[in-house]
């Protein structure tokens, strides 16, 4: 049987006083039950209610949409909901002292979750304790240094906040929207029962598709601990192949895409994230960011980049895009907080500004590390680049 709570109870884990809560009663917004006791559903309710009214929304006008029927809260019953989390009774301040976990990494799971930054005094949320187990472990048994997990936790927030953004953007337009136009309400059981599969399902693919990158992260670990050890028992000589950086621009992506509206731009934006994602992983390599009318690749190989760089070129013509122009050099890069830094990444992107429409440019550094690869160059010459110190040698790439 599921938990019910007094005012009292349901009040404080909807992080409101009892007579904020009374007057949700008074109005419409819940209907307690058997012995005046309230749900967890209703402790949602009160949670959704401080939002609106926090937007500007008179709580009169949401009690009234709530009694005619027009706007009814019932769907936050439902197990899909409970994502919306109740406060927990302890403080960050208090659970960093019961735990010794810092305080400002206890806060820090609140950003990450997309939320203001806390004070040390103010409650926990109840799932925010389900992170707590993952923290104390990197922090006491394998002795991350605290900036690390900082950044991890980074990383997870913006990376599932994409996911959830996507997702809440594709319901609204697939089925809210549709359902509203339709004359139905929030709470139609076929809307309710939707979101429940789709929340168990959901679950269950993201967790997979993560488990699958990681296989593919954990392989490359294994491969350069190997290489390591032999290396240093003199039994194999480590192999020097610095990744490569490349960068990828539209020419006129902006002024084409504020001519066709916005419509046409996330069109055009999706058909460009389909053909690079493909083609870059094809080649070993990974999109890292979006950048506006570009994106910004790592590949672990210059050869299979350069070969992934004409593919792409190639593709976004085939594909109505504008034209692209793209540069990669290759050396050491910084990996931090899911992003590649250093002057390998800084000349890349600047030997992209530098080539012409439908232009691959490459650096020396990539040409000698290309042995093998499907591609010839075509010898340019020593290049001044805006922001690089000293000229770079630059050669065109082309088919072998």
């Amino acid at each position: 049987m599921s938990a019910t709570y007094s005012r009292q109870e349901a009040a404080e884990r909807a992080g409101i006083s009892l007579d904020e809560l009374n007057r949700l009663v008074e109005v419409g917004v819940m209907t307690p039950g058997e012995g005046d006791r309230l749900t967890a559903g209703d402790v949602r309710k009160a949670e959704l209610v401080r939002s609106l009214e926090a937007t500007g929304v008179p709580l009169e006008g949401i009690g009234a949409a709530v009694r005619s029927g027009m706007f009814p809260l019932d769907f936050m019953d439902s197990p899909a909901y409970e994502r919306f989390s109740a406060l927990s009774s302890v403080t960050f301040r208090e659970l960093s002292r019961r735990t010794g976990f810092p305080v400002e990494l206890l806060m820090l799971i609140r950003e990450a979750a997309g939320s203001a930054q806390p004070s040390p005094d103010d409650r926990v949320r109840e799932t925010e304790l389900a992170v707590l187990p993952l923290g104390e472990f990197v922090l006491g048994r394998a002795r991350f240094r605290p900036v690390v997990i900082e950044r991890i936790l980074r990383v997870y927030g913006d990376s599932l906040r994409r996911i959830a953004e996507v997702e809440a953007d594709a319901w609204r337009s697939e089925v809210f929207m549709p359902l509203l136009t339709a004359g139905g309400a929030p709470g139609d059981v076929a809307e309710t029962e939707l979101a429940e599969e789709y929340s168990a399902r959901g679950d269950d693919a993201i967790l997979a598709l993560y488990h699958l990158h990681q296989a593919h992260a954990w392989t490359r670990n294994i491969i350069d601990g190997f290489e390591l050890i032999l290396d240093q028992a003199g039994l194999h000589r480590r192999l020097e192949r610095p990744p490569a950086m490349c960068f990828l621009d539209l020419t006129g992506y902006t002024r084409l895409t504020a001519e066709r509206g916005d419509e046409a731009a996330a069109q055009l934006a999706t058909d460009l994230s389909r053909l690079v994602q493909r083609t870059s992983i094809q080649h070993g390599g990974k999109p890292v960011k979006w950048l506006g009318d570009g994106v910004m690749f790592w590949f672990r190989d210059p050869g299979p980049g350069v070969v992934a760089a004409l593919d792409m070129a190639e593709g976004v013509v085939r594909a109505g895009l504008p034209p692209a122009h793209v540069g990669l050099h290759a050396g050491p890069v910084i990996f931090q907080e899911g992003d590649y830094y250093g002057q390998t990444v800084n000349v890349a992107s600047r030997i992209a500004e530098y080539a012409r429409p439908g232009e691959v440019l490459v650096s020396q550094a990539v040409v000698e590390a290309s042995e093998g690869a499907r591609a010839s160059f075509t010898e340019i010459g020593p290049v001044e680049l805006k922001g690089v110190a000293g000229a770079i040698h630059l050669h065109a790439a082309h088919r072998e």
